[in-house]
Order: structure tokens, then C-alpha cells, then sequence
């Protein structure tokens, strides 16, 4: 029997780019799966292009806050809300290859979470380049050298863990892969790409001073 995903986006005013990013999932060679969205309060058209995907694919399970919670809150919301065996993330403006849960899932019963190697939309180089190569202990100091919208975890792990931390309103991601590898767990890093990654106006580019900080917040902890 093949385990069943359930895939968490959260979304703030995407309405550009969050069809596309709908479709690369739906798009999944790997068809056992739920697609959590929910909308944080988006002051656009986004809630309305959600259910209109709701209403075609009966897959797709959307809510939506009545306040603007942030993205760290909203994702422990649809974790809760979740019924797969394994949890995988998606953000709303990048783009998952077709075959991304298939090959990923190949190392889900020998490592606790996946993420793997992306490329920057319309451009070719690898991210992370050369630190892919660098262990974990030794890079975390400089960066996260994960790519959060690639995370696949068994879900078991995640609620074991406590979910995304909410004192951490920004580098939630860095501090789960912390959490993750201080109790103990692995985390597979694919030398493949299989996401597209938006690097534009996005969540980090736009709260680079406040990631920063809690990076280093983060970073405080030992392995």
C-alpha cells in the first residue's frame, strides 16, 4: 500500500503565481495524496482561485484565517488538519517537478525527512551549490543549506518534534531541521532537483533583516 502525502501550502497574496504552483502538484506522477491550502487572509483574488480548484480536484481542502497568522501558525493549523503518513511542503510560488513525491519517497523508510537540490526560476545553477557538500554542522553556522518548500517528513516525526516552533515567526524551517537533528532523526539531502524555486519579492527576500535574526536564534541551539 502506498503512503498517503498530504501537502501543506500556505498562501498571502499569490494570485499570480498560485495556479501554477497548484498545478505542479496535481501535476505529482505520485497520486496518493491530499492537498492542504490554506489562505492567510489574502487581500486579493487568491481565496477565490482556491476554491475554484477546490471545486475540480476533490483532493484539494482549502481554509482560510480570518486574520493574517503567518506562515509558521498556519502550517501547524493544516499539519493538525492532515490525515497522510507523511507531510509535504509546498510554497505557493515555486513550482515541484513531476516526479518530486516519487523520488523522494524512495528514501522515506530509511530517513525521517527529504529535501532535495532546486534551481532559481529561469535560471539553470543548482541551490544550494557548493555547501551541498559541506556538512550540516559545519554550514548551519552560515546558512540553512535546506530547501524548505522540498521537505517531505514523516509526519509522526513532525508531531514527536512539536511541529514548526511559534516562537519563531520567521527561519521556522531552519529551526525544525535543528529540531529534527537534535532529537536524533536524519534528514536526506537529494543531489537532484526537483523544485523550482521563486526568488522574487518572496517571504525571505522581503524579511531578510528578521530571518536573519532568527536564524542566529536558532543557530543558539546544540546538536
Amino acid at each position: 500500500m502506498t503512503k498517503k502525502v498530504s501537502v501543506l501550502m500556505s498562501v498571502y497574496n499569490e494570485e499570480k503565481k498560485v495556479g501554477d504552483s497548484i498545478e505542479s502538484i496535481l501535476n505529482q506522477t505520485y497520486k496518493n495524496f491530499e492537498f492542504l491550502i490554506l489562505d492567510d487572509c489574502s487581500t486579493d483574488l487568491t481565496y477565490q482561485i482556491l476554491k475554484d480548484y477546490e471545486s475540480k480536484d476533490k483532493r484539494i481542502k482549502i481554509y482560510q484565517n480570518t486574520e493574517n497568522l503567518g506562515l509558521t501558525r498556519s502550517l501547524n493549523f493544516l499539519a493538525r488538519k492532515s490525515k497522510g503518513d507523511i507531510l509535504a511542503r509546498q510554497d505557493a510560488d515555486d513550482l515541484s517537478l513531476e516526479h518530486r513525491f516519487s523520488e523522494q519517497l524512495k528514501f522515506i523508510d530509511k530517513f525521517d525527512a527529504v529535501v532535495s537540490r532546486a534551481r532559481i526560476q529561469g535560471k539553470n545553477n543548482k541551490i544550494p551549490g557548493f555547501s551541498f557538500y559541506i556538512p550540516f554542522k559545519i554550514i548551519r553556522k552560515f546558512k540553512n543549506p535546506y530547501i524548505h518548500g522540498t521537505l517531505i517528513i514523516n509526519k509522526k516525526i513532525f508531531d514527536s518534534i512539536g511541529g514548526y516552533d511559534e516562537n519563531f515567526k520567521y527561519s521556522q524551517d531552519f529551526k525544525l531541521f535543528i529540531d529534527i537533528i537534535r532529537h536524533g532523526y536524519k534528514i536526506k539531502n537529494l543531489n537532484k532537483i526537483l523544485y523550482l524555486l521563486n526568488i522574487k519579492d518572496n517571504l525571505s527576500s522581503k524579511f531578510k533583516k528578521e530571518q536573519e535574526i532568527y536564524f542566529h536564534l536558532a543557530n543558539r541551539q546544540k546538536l
